[in-house]
């Protein structure tokens, strides 16, 4: 039998749901993960209305999202360097810490009434440069929790917290905000990234051994970045989706419903579709672990066109719904199969930087995204330009589909 039938059966014979949480340190990191989720899902909700209550508008809400955003792109690069010569558990222990002060700090100044646009940007700004750093740390420390046949079920296991928290944290966040201001929230979201740090604290992995300078270990990145085709290929296609999936789901989609349907009330149920999606793409994770990982990752991503050609074509709610709900489905299996490539065919050495250029190449789509949005509403109908960016999911898809080392790259067995 050839070694990749024997990597192939490997890749057949079950696997325990429940084997990482039989490890210690994996359960403190799902934890941390559950914990900060909590926060998160009612952060934006919170931070929106902190912005709205100090007499803002539409542009310094865009101004706050923005310097949110901005560090996290310029200095993912330096996380990803600094994840693969520090200790990823002492990196993730700070991040978090610093994002706890942001939040907390934000949370005073909006409780005591001295937050404007300004301070309340720093404090976004402070806490997007702290995701810079714990996100490439956190792809590699997961390869260093737990061994290679179990990460699978781990990144779905870790999937869970976050998705389950969508369904109902928003609506909590809401009556949160409502009844005792965006102050209280923004509290807990300081508080939760804080539990998480002292979880996180307590991994004490170790830091791989280099030996280059930090110059040196980003061009050996990008070098590495670059031979590998599947790696860039995936990250273009990716910025090309994503761009196209936030242009014409979240700016475009509550558009259309105030439009065509009963604004706010169905753009819910449409969220909430969406959300119990990535539920049920969690659990067909850990059910389900394909041979093909990559090849399964690029097709998972088509069902994204689904709702935008639903809401372009206005077609009736509920199918609007399931559009959303298979869309949901499909991008968890999609992440976590992606997830799961990336961690078995990448280095423990070099997972940081390459987690981070793939990072950097889907988080640049996000502004272009709805700048081109921005533009071609001027010149077409939101029908089109939602045909369109369901054009672009497609295309993406297929394109990258006809890269052949989408299909060589595949689950590797225990001893890969």
């Amino acid at each position: 039998m050839s070694r990749g039938s024997v990597e192939k059966v490997a890749a057949e014979l079950p696997v325990s749901r429940s084997a990482p949480l039989r490890n210690a340190a994996f359960r403190r990191f799902l934890l941390a993960n559950l914990v900060s989720a909590t926060g998160s899902a009612m952060a934006p909700l919170a931070l929106a209305y902190s912005v709205i209550g100090e007499g803002g508008g539409a542009g310094d809400l865009g101004l706050v999202l923005a310097t949110n955003t901005v560090p996290t792109v310029l200095f993912l690069l330096v996380g990803g360097v600094l994840a693969d010569r520090l200790s990823r558990s002492r990196m993730l222990f700070l991040g978090n810490l610093v994002a706890a002060a942001a939040q907390g700090a934000l949370a005073v100044i909006v409780a005591t009434d001295h937050a404007s646009t300004t301070s309340i940007a720093a404090c976004g700004f402070v806490s997007g440069t702290a995701l810079a750093f714990t996100v490439p740390a956190a792809q590699g420390a997961v390869g260093q929790i737990v061994p290679a046949e179990q990460l699978q079920q781990a990144n779905a296991l870790l999937r869970l917290p976050g998705n389950a928290v969508k369904v109902l944290g928003p609506a909590i966040g809401g009556v949160v905000v409502a009844v005792s201001g965006p102050a209280w929230a923004l509290a807990w979201d300081g508080l939760t990234f804080a539990v998480a740090a002292v979880l996180l604290f307590g991994l004490r992995l170790d830091a791989p051994v280099t030996v280059t300078s930090a110059l040196g270990d980003l061009r050996e990145g990008w070098s590495g970045f670059w031979s590998r085709t599947w790696l860039w290929t995936y990250t273009a296609a990716g910025a090309v989706l994503v761009a196209a999936w936030l242009a014409g789901f979240q700016l475009l989609g509550p558009v259309v419903a105030a439009q065509h349907y009963a604004g706010a009330r169905d753009w819910g149920l449409v969220q909430g579709a969406f959300a119990a999606g990535l539920l049920g793409g969690t659990v067909v994770c850990l059910r389900w672990r394909p041979y093909r990982l990559l090849m399964v990752s690029v097709v998972a991503s088509l069902p994204l066109a689904a709702p935008l050609l639903a809401l372009g074509w206005q077609l009736p709610l509920p199918w609007v719904m399931s559009a959303t709900f298979l869309a949901g489905v499909g991008l968890d299996v999609a992440i976590v199969a992606w997830a799961t490539a990336f961690q078995q065919h990448v280095p423990q050495g070099e997972l940081g930087r390459m987690s981070a250029f793939n990072s950097v190449g889907e988080r640049l789509a996000i502004p272009l995204g709805y700048l081109l949005t921005a533009f071609a509403v001027g010149m077409w109908d939101n029908r089109g330009v939602l045909v369109a960016c369901a054009g672009l999911v497609a295309a993406a898809v297929v394109l990258n589909l006809c890269v052949r080392d989408v299909y060589r790259v595949n689950r590797r067995a225990a001893d890969g």
